[in-house]
């Protein structure tokens, strides 16, 4: 910390995650947080976000975070394929982590026929995958510092509200479905295997995968039980390339060598299941929600589309700066604004974990072993969709 209290945060990254958690950051004022440092590859992108947030510096090196000995601790907000290095250059050189999911993939080796996505094998990917997740969980466990997974869903409100009730009810979840679906990303590196390891499987699969295997750590631990995956089954396509360019229109999906559809179906050692969607064809906004079916109970966390509000609007006049709904293309006609999205969808109440478990040195929730866990299961379900077969853990 500064000489003034403060928790002293470093980020690496300029895009769209850097914005969720900057604008959960900005409405949590519980600990004193001074915005020391960012970096990202572009200057005209760092330099706005550097003035839209109020960070003291800004540069186009990660080193730079590294060697000031004020930051406490590093935001990596970059695409999956350079997490490890930051993660481990982070930790050795003295600072807490915050990593964006997802923790890390398969992004290519020397010698890859190219694309990778399509012509190197998973199950090849997935035993790599989990060499680099035993290697970067060592890095953690010797390290001095936390590692926290910034895993928005784990931190919804209605989420929370489900890992209550399952505790006080002590509910057994006999099955769980989840899903994240919308009409593909804002990212320009979104459908190469290269830089984001996996399509919407990982990228957006990832969340709802992610709150059903925190829920059952929770069930598990309520009851005394031990629960883990033991089998995953999985079908994944790429679907929107057979359209034509008119037929495309509406959709930002362009996958070269990934997946633009995934569903997964999970089995549990306590025999429960679990099946997750991810799609990149869904027009109309973002989808996300997870609902679980208990032995004592029906529990569905809806985190979007939010119906809070409705709005009808003629035309977009004077609408240009606002915000009323992730990955709409037009804000006429009839709308559901997102309110509140920071908090509803767990951002505001994530970054609050993580700066509080810094300054009070406490652990976060959601830490390196959710981060693990997901990665294996999703490699494992890109290993099952080639094979055609389930993929045992």
């Amino acid at each position: 910390m500064n000489d003034k209290g403060e928790v002293c945060l470093g980020v690496a990254g300029a895009g769209r995650a850097t914005e969720l958690h900057m604008n959960a950051l900005k409405r949590f004022g519980g600990v004193p947080v001074c915005y020391k440092h960012i970096i990202a590859r572009r200057f005209e992108q760092v330099q706005v976000m550097k003035d839209r947030y109020g960070f003291i510096n800004s540069s186009l090196n990660f080193d730079d975070l590294l060697n000031d000995p004020e930051i406490d601790v590093i935001d990596i907000c970059t695409p999956p394929y350079v997490h490890e290095i930051m993660i481990e250059r982070a930790l050795k050189a003295g600072k807490h982590v915050i990593c964006e999911k997802p923790l890390s993939g398969y992004f290519g080796s020397e010698g890859d026929e190219e694309p990778i996505g399509t012509k190197v094998l998973k199950a090849l990917m997935y035993e790599r995958v989990l060499e680099n997740l035993e290697r970067l969980r060592q890095t953690v466990e010797t390290s001095d510092k936390m590692f926290m997974y910034a895993e928005n869903f784990v931190y919804a409100p209605a989420i929370v509200k489900a890992a209550e009730i399952i505790k006080k009810k002590k509910s057994k979840i006999l099955f769980a479905k989840g899903e994240e679906s919308l009409k593909g990303s804002s990212s320009p590196v979104a459908g190469e295997w290269s830089k984001t390891g996996g399509g919407t499987f990982i990228r957006t699969g990832a969340h709802p995968l992610t709150a059903i295997l925190w829920l059952k750590s929770v069930e598990a631990q309520t009851r005394g039980e031990k629960i883990k995956v033991v089998s995953v089954y999985a079908d994944m396509e790429t679907i929107t390339n057979q359209l034509t360019d008119y037929e495309h229109r509406h959709i930002a999906a362009r996958p070269h060598d990934v997946e633009d559809f995934g569903a997964v179906i999970l089995t549990f050692s306590d025999k429960t299941k679990a099946m997750i969607m991810a799609t990149d064809t869904l027009l109309g906004g973002s989808k996300n929600y997870v609902e679980l079916y208990c032995n004592d109970a029906a529990i569905n966390c809806k985190l979007t589309m939010a119906n809070f509000m409705e709005t009808y609007f003629l035309d977009e006049d004077r609408l240009d700066d606002v915000y009323i709904s992730e990955m709409l293309p037009q804000k006429t006609g009839w709308n559901c604004p997102f309110l509140e999205d920071e908090i509803i969808r767990g951002y505001t109440d994530e970054m609050r974990d993580f700066i509080e478990s810094i300054y009070y040195h406490r652990m976060p929730k959601s830490g390196f072993n959710l981060a693990y866990d997901t990665v294996k299961v999703i490699y494992a379900a890109y290993k099952s969709a080639e094979l055609k077969m389930p993929v045992e853990l």
